[in-house]
């Protein structure tokens, strides 16, 4: 089989794991261990102001002062810190550059975390120049696993979802795009990953 479009994941996927992220935050916010998660993945105003963000009816601005409330602490500014410690993989983005210099599509594909006033994407230098396409859930108004954010992504790659392969660190947001015809990796590890891409792609670094 031949693959001529791969689509990234950013949070998890092109950067280091979200949790390990968020637990450095805790520590410098001197935060109790597992508060932040809980303010975004259990406590109902914090997740609802998540997915509002990801979809574009929540400015960065509202998650800060919610998510700030929650957790008790100065809401300026609160995304950055929050990503502060969230550093790209390197050798994800190796593999997405080695595959875009042999003519492979390569697109990034994220539930957003929102662009203003801070663009996480465009701080860790992967915004403008490299991807064939970026598809945030806040422009279009649909996130992961919402089968419309693939079609999209394969509509702006002008390729069909057999020729495409798609990395994504969720397990959950696998199944639609599976079912589009898409080759998914479950992405765990950054070494296992780049093999299987390498394999699938045939765009291994050469040896020296």
């Amino acid at each position: 089989m031949t693959y001529r479009g791969l689509i990234l994941d950013f949070g998890g996927v092109l950067t280091i794991r979200m949790r390990l992220n968020g637990q450095a935050f805790e520590r410098s916010e001197g935060l109790v261990p597992g508060a932040y998660f809980h303010a975004l993945n259990e406590h109902p105003e914090g997740v609802a102001v998540y997915k509002a963000l990801e979809i574009g009816e929540a400015t960065q601005e509202q998650w800060n002062q919610v998510i700030g409330g929650i957790l008790g602490i100065d809401p300026t500014d609160l995304m950055r810190r929050a990503l502060a410690n969230l550093p790209l993989e390197p050798r994800m983005v190796d593999a997405a550059r080695r595959a875009r210099a042999a003519g492979i599509k390569v697109a990034m594909l994220s539930n957003s975390f929102g662009i203003t006033p801070f663009n996480p994407y465009e701080a860790l230098g992967m915004w403008d120049g490299q991807w064939d396409a970026i598809v945030l859930s806040e422009q279009i108004g649909v996130r992961k696993p919402d089968p419309r954010i693939y079609l999209h992504t394969l509509e702006l790659l002008q390729l069909p979802g057999g020729d495409c392969v798609f990395v994504d660190d969720h397990a959950v947001n696998l199944p639609p795009a599976e079912a589009l015809g898409i080759h998914t990796i479950h992405h765990t590890d950054a070494a296992a990953t780049v093999a299987q891409l390498d394999a699938l792609l045939g765009c291994a670094t050469p040896a020296t």
